[in-house]
C-alpha cells in the first residue's frame, strides 16, 4: 500500500498547473454561462496569515465546484498595494516603497501558489502600477467633470501619528484605524467624493441585495442613517441672517428656548467676527480640538459652552433664544446647528441645567401638546406634521430628510498612493490634466523624513509644471487619493485588465458585473463595500457601466482565533500557515480550516484538529490506493446487488447529493466534509465484506475523489490520475447521484420511552406505523425499558421514531 507524500504531490501539481496554464480563462468567451467569483484582495505585506488561507480557500472551493458545475469562472488576484506600511518601511529600511511592494508580492504569490489556489494570474492587477492608476486618475477626472469630486476647507480627523487625514469611516472609537493613535481634528483644505449625492440610492437599492447578510446591510443603512424632520430657519437677531437647523422634533419647537453652534463651524466663525466674542471662540475651539468625535457624541459627556453674544427669534414663538457653542455639537451633522428643548432632549437638558437656561415643556405624559399656542391638545405626531405646515406656510421651514453620510474626504498627505491629477493655477485656478498626460507618474526623487507634509512637495521635478489651459507655470497637488479609492473598482478592471486604451470594455464590464460570490471579512461592511456601492452607482450615472451594484452576493467569512483571542503579534498567538503546510501539507491546512466550523463563524484554531484532518487524508489515499486497481479495471453496471450493496450504493449517492446542496445553495464545506468522512468510514466496512460488488467500489471511489477535490485539490488529482483517468479532475462535469440509488431497503427508526432514547432498530423501508410500533414492543431493550409500567399511549411518527409514553 502507497504512502501519501504530500510535499512530493503537491509540487507535482503545482508545477503542472503552471505548466498547461490549467487556470486560464477568456472574459470573452460566451460559450458558457458566466460566473465570477472573487475574494477581497490583500494588502502585501510580504506574508500569508491563516485569515487569508482561510478567505481564499472558501473561494477556491466554490471557484472550482462552479467550474464543474460547467461555467467559464472568472477567478483573479491582485494587490491591494498602495498605502502607509510600505511608506514606514522606506522611512525605516531606506528602501524605495515600490521595491518593497513588488518584492512582497513576489514572496506572497509563491505563499499563494503553496495553496494550490486556483487564480488565473494574467488578470493581475496591482493598484500601485501606474499601469492601473492611470485609470484611477481618469476615474477622478470623470468624477470631477460631472461634479461628483470637488474640494473645500473644512475640519478634518487628523491622525498625529500618521501625519494624514482620515475619512470619519477610519476613525475607530476616537482612534486611527490603522495604528490606534488618537485622533485630533485640524482645518486644511481637501478633496471629497460626493458620496451623499447617492444617500437614497445607497439606502433603496441595499435590500434588493438578497444574497448579502442582513447584519451587513443593516450596518450600512445605520451609517447611511436616513431620518425624517424639517428645516426650520431662526432670524439672528440684528443681522441680516437666518440660521437653518434640522430636527427630527418639529412638534417641539414652542419649547425651544436657545441655540446651540459647533464650535468648529463656519456660522460661529461669522457670529462672532470683529467682537470680543472671537477670543472665547478661540480658546473653546482650542479645547475641542483635544477630544475625540466618540467622546464628543459619548452620552455621559459633561456638557460645556460658551454663550457668544447672539441671538435669534424662535420662528413660532416669537421669543428671542441665545446662542451658545457646545462642546456636544458636531459640524457635520445637519447644519452644525441645533435647537435646545431642553424639556425633551437629554442632551440639551443637562445643558440648560448646567447654565441655567428657560425649560419649557410642550408634551405631557400622554403625548398631548401643551404650552404649544394653537397645537395645544393637539396629538404630537399630529402636530408633528401641522408644525412642518405652519413652517412652510410662512416661509420659515420645510419637511425635509436627512442622512447621516458624509461624504468622502479622500485627501491623504502621503507618497505611497495614487496622485491626484490636477493642478493649481495663480491665473486658472484649479485645472485637471489632459487625459492624454496620464498616468501622472509618482516621482522618484522625494525624501521620506516621515514628518510633515507630503513627501511629493520635496519633489522639486514633481511639484512644478505648467497650467493644461494657459501654459503658464502651475504647481500639482501634493496630496494622494485614499488606497479604497483604488480598491473601489478593481473587480471592474480584473475583467479586462490588459487594455491599454481605455479603464475597460464596457462591454465586458457589463457582461461579467455583478460579481456573483464576493468574499471578505465583515470589518469592510462600511469602509470598501460602501465605498464600491457608491462608486459603481457613480460610475453608472456617467454612462460607463449598466448595473448598479458591485456584488450580487456577499459572504463575510469569521476571523481564526487561537484560545479564543484574535491571532496578533502583540498576543504572541500567531500560528504561520508556512509552518502548517510544512508539516502537514496544504490540503490539510484547508480541509481543516474548511471543516471546523461554518465560513461565516469565527474559527478557533486547534492543533489536534489539524492532525485529524491529515489522518483522514491518509485514510483516504490509502482506501482509493488500495482500490484504484478495482475502479480502473471495472465497468459501472450494477447487477444482483446483495443489501450490503445497496446500502453502499446509497450511502455514496446520498453524500453525493448533500454535498451538491452544501456547495452549491448555502457553502456548507463544513457539513459536506463531515458527509465525505461518513462515506468514508463505510467504504472502508464495506470492502471487507466477503462479497464485495466491484461496480459498486467503483462508484464510490470515484464519487470520494469527485467530492474531495475542491477542498484538497492536490490530491484530488493524484487520486484522479491513481484511478486510472484521463486530464484534470476539474475539468470533468460534477456528478448528478442516482435518486434510485439513494433509496435503501432497510431505514434506522430511533425508538423513545418517555421522551429518551432507548435504541435505533433497523427496519424495512417501506414499514407502517403499526409495524413501526410492533417491532419496537418486540424489541428486548424497549421491553426491558416498559416492563411493570402502565402504556399511556404510544406515538408513532412515519419512518423516523416511536415514542412509548408510561407511567
Amino acid at each position: 500500500m502507497g504512502v501519501y507524500n504530500f510535499r512530493e504531490i503537491e509540487k507535482k501539481w503545482q508545477d503542472h498547473w503552471k505548466q498547461v496554464g490549467q487556470y486560464k480563462m477568456d472574459t470573452k468567451d460566451n460559450s458558457k454561462p458566466k460566473y465570477y467569483c472573487l475574494e477581497m484582495f490583500p494588502y502585501p505585506s510580504g506574508k500569508i496569515h491563516m485569515g487569508h488561507v482561510r478567505n481564499y480557500s472558501i473561494g477556491d472551493v466554490i471557484a472550482r465546484f462552479k467550474k464543474m458545475e460547467g461555467y467559464n469562472v472568472l477567478h483573479p488576484m491582485g494587490w491591494d498595494s498602495f498605502g502607509l506600511p510600505a511608506e514606514n518601511a522606506a522611512i525605516k529600511n531606506g528602501v524605495h516603497p515600490h521595491k518593497w511592494t513588488m518584492s512582497n508580492i513576489e514572496d506572497m504569490k509563491e505563499q499563494f501558489a503553496l495553496l494550490g489556489l486556483s487564480y488565473d494570474w494574467d488578470k493581475e492587477v496591482a493598484t500601485s502600477t501606474p499601469e492601473y492608476y492611470k485609470w484611477t486618475q481618469k476615474i477622478f477626472l470623470k468624477l470631477l467633470e460631472n461634479d461628483l469630486a470637488y474640494k473645500k476647507k473644512s475640519y478634518v480627523n487628523w491622525c498625529p501619528n500618521c501625519e494624514t487625514v482620515l475619512a470619519n469611516e477610519q476613525v475607530v472609537q476616537g482612534e486611527c484605524e490603522r495604528c490606534g493613535t488618537e485622533v485630533i481634528k485640524k482645518e486644511l483644505e481637501q478633496w471629497y467624493f460626493r458620496t451623499t449625492a447617492f444617500s437614497e440610492e445607497l439606502l433603496e437599492e441595499i435590500d434588493t441585495l438578497t444574497g448579502w447578510p442582513e447584519k451587513v446591510k443593516l450596518m450600512q443603512k445605520n451609517w447611511i442613517g436616513k431620518s425624517h424632520g424639517a428645516h426650520v430657519d431662526f432670524k439672528v437677531k440684528d443681522m441680516d441672517k437666518d440660521i437653518r437647523v434640522y430636527t427630527t422634533r418639529p412638534d417641539t419647537i414652542f419649547g425651544s428656548t436657545f441655540m446651540v453652534v459647533a464650535p468648529e463651524a463656519q456660522l460661529a466663525r461669522e457670529l462672532v467676527n470683529g467682537t470680543e466674542y472671537e477670543e472665547i471662540l478661540d480658546e473653546f475651539l482650542g479645547k475641542m480640538h483635544k477630544m475625540t468625535q466618540i467622546e464628543r457624541e459619548a452620552s455621559d459627556l459633561e456638557k460645556d459652552g460658551k454663550f457668544i453674544g447672539k441671538y435669534v427669534i424662535n420662528p413660532l414663538t416669537g421669543k428671542e433664544m441665545p446662542i451658545w457653542i457646545a462642546n456636544y455639537v458636531l459640524a457635520d451633522y445637519g447644519t452644525g446647528a441645533v435647537m435646545g428643548v431642553a424639556a425633551h432632549d437629554e442632551r440639551d437638558g443637562d445643558f440648560a441645567r448646567k447654565f441655567g437656561l428657560e425649560i419649557i415643556p410642550v408634551i405631557d405624559e400622554d403625548d398631548k401638546m401643551i404650552n404649544s399656542g394653537e397645537f395645544d391638545g393637539m396629538d404630537k405626531n399630529q402636530a408633528f406634521d401641522s408644525i412642518i405646515e405652519k413652517l412652510e406656510k410662512d416661509g420659515k421651514g420645510k419637511k425635509t430628510t436627512n442622512y447621516r453620510l458624509r461624504d468622502w474626504l479622500l485627501s491623504r498627505q502621503r507618497y505611497w498612493g495614487c496622485p491626484i491629477p490636477v493642478v493649481y493655477c495663480d491665473d486658472c485656478g484649479i485645472v485637471p490634466v489632459d487625459e492624454s498626460e496620464l498616468p501622472v507618474l509618482l516621482p522618484t526623487d522625494v525624501e521620506f523624513t516621515g514628518k510633515g507634509e507630503s513627501p511629493l512637495l520635496t519633489s522639486d521635478t514633481f511639484m512644478n509644471h505648467k497650467c493644461p489651459k494657459c501654459g503658464k507655470p502651475a504647481r500639482r497637488e501634493a496630496d494622494t487619493m485614499d488606497t479604497f479609492v483604488d480598491s473601489s473598482w478593481y473587480y471592474m478592471r480584473y475583467v479586462d485588465n490588459k487594455n491599454n486604451e481605455d479603464i475597460f470594455d464596457s462591454n465586458l464590464v457589463d457582461r461579467w458585473l455583478p460579481v456573483d460570490q464576493y468574499i471578505g471579512g465583515v470589518e469592510h461592511a462600511i469602509l470598501h463595500l460602501l465605498y464600491s456601492r457608491w462608486l459603481t452607482k457613480a460610475m453608472n450615472k456617467m454612462g460607463m457601466t449598466k448595473h448598479k451594484e458591485p456584488f450580487r452576493n456577499l459572504l463575510t467569512q469569521g476571523m481564526v482565533l487561537m484560545d479564543g483571542a484574535k491571532m496578533s503579534k502583540s498576543k504572541g498567538n500567531i500560528v504561520s500557515p508556512l509552518e502548517i503546510i510544512d508539516k502537514y501539507g496544504a490540503d490539510t491546512a484547508r480541509l481543516f480550516i474548511l471543516f471546523a466550523a461554518p465560513p461565516e463563524r469565527d474559527l478557533d484554531w486547534n492543533e489536534q484538529g489539524v492532525e485529524g484532518c491529515f489522518k483522514f487524508i491518509n485514510r483516504v489515499y490509502r482506501i482509493v490506493d488500495e482500490l484504484a486497481e478495482i475502479s480502473k479495471n471495472t465497468e459501472l453496471k450494477f447487477e444482483n446487488l446483495t443489501k450490503e450493496d445497496k446500502a453502499m450504493r446509497s450511502k455514496t449517492n446520498l453524500t453525493l447529493k448533500k454535498v451538491t446542496e452544501d456547495l452549491s445553495q448555502k457553502f456548507g464545506f463544513n457539513t459536506a466534509i463531515a458527509a465525505l468522512m461518513e462515506l468514508i468510514n463505510d467504504l472502508y466496512k464495506y470492502k471487507e465484506n466477503e462479497n464485495i460488488n466491484k461496480a459498486v467500489i467503483k462508484e464510490a471511489v470515484e464519487t470520494v475523489v469527485i467530492i474531495l477535490a475542491p477542498f484538497a485539490p492536490h490530491l484530488g488529482e493524484e487520486l484522479w490520475s491513481m484511478i486510472g483517468k484521463e486530464g484534470s479532475v476539474f475539468d470533468i462535469k460534477w456528478p448528478e447521484y442516482n435518486e434510485d440509488a439513494t433509496k435503501s431497503d432497510e431505514i434506522e427508526i430511533v425508538v423513545q420511552v418517555n421522551g429518551k432514547l432507548k435504541n435505533k432498530i433497523v427496519m424495512p423501508a417501506d414499514v407502517n406505523q403499526e409495524q413501526m410500533k410492533e417491532i419496537a414492543f418486540a424489541d428486548k431493550k424497549i421491553i426491558d425499558s416498559i416492563s411493570y409500567k402502565d402504556i399511556v399511549k404510544v406515538i408513532a411518527i412515519p419512518k423516523k421514531l416511536v415514542n412509548i409514553v408510561v407511567k
